[in-house]
């Protein structure tokens, strides 16, 4: 029997005027996360030559945003469905714009872990609001769904702006200017917010239980920790106790929500197949792309000698896919069914197969190709999942429900940057280079091409290629990895969402 995921009726009168330009300030929000997730990656070498970060620390610099931000969303996106969605994401943009600027100046490696985690606070604040007002600003769902595909465009624009600009700054300014790009982007998303943004909320919210809040930023950060210190490290005590410490504060977090009255979470949302497939899908998704997404600004510049403006030139591919496949995904969704997020998944994994073949010399047609059918596919999954979710849950719930999907998100953020990172990690650790190499060389490779410059000329380019040669394969290994994961997604989500239909009319 098909399934419609939501039943509705609307009239043209319904329609909200303004709510394009409404639109527009929303998709700002999505363009400020955006930019700033792509811009590290980008501005990674520089922080390591400037900070000297140990391997560790990168990869906390890189993760400590996902770790923190996905602790929070859903205590964010309830707080938003309570004191009202409008003003929670003016309040979080503004703050979002203050901590970059904390960002832009950290002098230690220390200070920008801490910088990022609590750009991560401000940021659980912006994505949940955003898709929350989408959903009570269009009523229509064919309406709906190109405002959805017009957000998820602009997250895909915004990998694309992030590189490029920031590869721009990058060529004539140092690393923290890739940060104060986000303050123009707030300025104008709060005073044209302030002027077009309908206020929206739960008008029976109920209480904002502090308690469940903190179960869930335990919970999270502890599991997340576990895995991503189990995967460096091995297990030891302390990992361990994180680990079950994260886990008892989850299994505490939806045993409370399943016995309070008016929780923060309704956690009946999950025996809804559409939605917890769609969630699923995602978090799979972002877990397996997020080793090649970390670490392909480091291949383009470290390996292949890209400079910063040119590499962000050469990620745009994968953007310009997102955006077209975007915004013909709900049409398709609705003509077929929520099923082709497994096509598009598929593609994917193909095109992160087709990337464990990338050497030091790869030409740049294979690259551009591979990173073309990554954003199609990815755009038109990542579209689609984020319209079933909005459609599974009345318009009171927007805040929470969106929140469970962005929090997937980033929860396969963190996952996919511990788990493929550290393959990426362990496999360059081991190189061996010419008699003489530092240790310091082992930690990363931008210290390995710091050290080199040091180094004799012959010891410097047996250094050079030993530890270029060794990224690769850790690359290599982590996409072949994530291909696996992006093609056993695509089977699950074929039989989760496969009798699932989207509401065609209003």
């Amino acid at each position: 029997m098909t399934s419609t995921l939501q039943p509705a009726s609307m009239t043209e009168a319904e329609k909200r005027p303004g709510r394009w330009l409404a639109l527009s300030v929303l998709v700002l929000a999505v363009l400020l996360v955006a930019v700033d997730a792509t811009v590290l990656g980008l501005a990674t070498p520089y922080i390591s030559e400037d900070l000297n970060p140990s391997g560790t620390q990168l990869l906390w610099i890189g993760d400590v945003y996902s770790f923190v931000i996905a602790g929070l969303l859903v205590s964010m996106g309830s707080l938003g469905d309570r004191i009202g969605r409008k003003r929670i994401l003016l309040g979080g943009a503004t703050v979002f714009g203050a901590i970059s600027v904390l960002n832009a100046y950290a002098t230690t490696p220390e200070l920008l872990i801490l910088a990022r985690a609590l750009l991560g606070v401000a940021g659980a604040t912006l994505m949940p609001a955003t898709l929350a007002l989408i959903r009570n600003l269009f009523h229509d769902p064919r309406e709906r769904s190109l405002a959805v595909g017009i957000w998820g465009a602009t997250a895909s624009a915004g990998t694309a702006v992030g590189p490029i600009v920031g590869g721009f700054l990058l060529g004539h300014f140092w690393w923290g200017s890739v940060f104060l790009i986000n303050l123009p982007v707030m300025v104008v998303l709060v005073l044209v917010g302030i002027r077009t943004l309908p206020e929206s909320r739960n008008p029976d919210p109920g209480p904002w239980d502090l308690i469940s809040v903190v179960l869930s930023l335990v919970g999270m950060i502890g599991v997340v920790y576990a895995v991503k210190e189990a995967a460096t490290h091995g297990f030891t005590p302390a990992t361990l106790a994180a680990g079950l410490l994260g886990a008892a504060a989850l299994y505490g977090f939806v045993h409370r929500q399943l016995t309070m009255p008016t929780p923060l979470l309704d956690m009946r949302l999950f025996r809804k197949r559409g939605f917890s497939g769609a969630v699923l899908a995602d978090l799979l998704t972002v877990l397996g792309m997020s080793g090649l997404v970390f670490f392909l600004s480091q291949y383009l510049q470290l390996v292949q000698g890209r400079r910063p403006f040119e590499a962000g030139l050469a990620e745009l591919p994968a953007a310009v896919g997102a955006v077209a496949a975007g915004l013909v995904a709900g049409r398709a969704a609705r003509r077929f069914s929520v099923a082709v997020v497994s096509g598009g998944l598929a593609v994917v994994g193909l095109a992160l197969a087709v990337l464990t073949t990338l050497g030091q010399s790869t030409g740049y047609p294979v690259l551009g190709a591979a990173l073309l059918v990554v954003g199609v596919g990815a755009g038109f999954s990542f579209t689609v999942t984020a319209d079933v979710i909005l459609s599974s849950v009345p318009k009171d719930q927007a805040g929470a429900a969106s929140a469970v999907s962005e929090t997937a998100y980033e929860l396969g953020a963190a996952l996919g940057i511990a788990l493929l990172g550290s393959i990426v990690t362990g496999v360059y650790r081991d190189f061996t280079g010419p008699a003489g190499t530092p240790e310091a060389a082992h930690e990363s490779l931008g210290a390995a091409v710091e050290t080199a410059t040091t180094l004799p000329a012959r010891t410097s380019a047996e250094l050079l290629t030993a530890a270029r040669d060794s990224f690769v394969h850790g690359l290599h290994l982590a996409s072949g990895a994530g291909a696996a994961v992006l093609l056993a997604t695509a089977a699950a989500a074929w039989f989760l969402l496969k009798d699932q239909k989207l509401e065609s009319t209003g």
